[in-house]
């Protein structure tokens, strides 16, 4: 018998040119949208303690405050003075079933910004809030205060910035209010 010889077969070639025009318009559209996608996160401080406050009475340091409740918003400056109030307004919802309440965080930017100059007039250094809230606060009430005393929107060079106020945000319990506070009889 007598055996076909075969010429030798060249191997195939990959063709990757599609691919590598694909990856060429892949890569920068990707790299583009990573720019859109960003993370806030907000670092928060935990309120000075009862007991660092107790030792030396004189050497302690006078902490902004912004008590939140149901009827509206202080701010206290030293701790427990009331500089401001602001009132909450309620709002009725469009089902007529539960009011919510509207806080004046635009009147709270406009103070706390006097304030501020207020501090670097008298060459005071002050970054630092303590958000005092009572239980019945939501989610978003607390989000927009603290967007609110932590930076603003100025104009700077034609150009729209966030100027700083108070970036270092505490948070806490409010007081109980008066009414609240209920004495045990035996």
């Amino acid at each position: 018998m007598r055996r076909l010889r075969r010429p030798p077969q060249q191997e195939a070639e990959l063709d990757i040119t599609s691919f590598m025009n694909l990856m060429i318009v892949l890569v920068p559209v990707l790299l583009l949208s990573l720019v859109f996608s960003q993370v806030r996160i907000l670092n928060l401080q935990l309120p000075i303690s009862a007991e660092n406050n107790a030792m030396d009475p004189d050497d302690k340091p006078k902490r902004l405050e912004l008590v939140i409740d149901s009827q509206g918003m202080l701010l206290n400056y030293p701790s427990g003075i009331l500089l401001k109030s602001f009132a909450s307004v309620p709002v009725e919802s469009s089902d007529d079933v539960v009011a919510a309440s509207s806080y004046d965080f635009h009147g709270l930017s406009v103070y706390l910004q006097d304030l501020k100059l207020t501090f670097q007039q008298k060459d005071i250094e002050k970054k630092d809030i303590t958000i005092l809230l009572s239980e019945e606060i939501d989610y978003q009430t607390i989000v927009s205060a603290m967007d609110t005393v932590r930076s603003f929107k100025a104009v700077v060079a034609a150009s729209v910035v966030d100027a700083e106020l108070f970036p270092e945000i505490s948070l806490g319990d409010a007081p109980a209010a008066p009414d609240e506070v209920t004495e045990v009889v035996q």
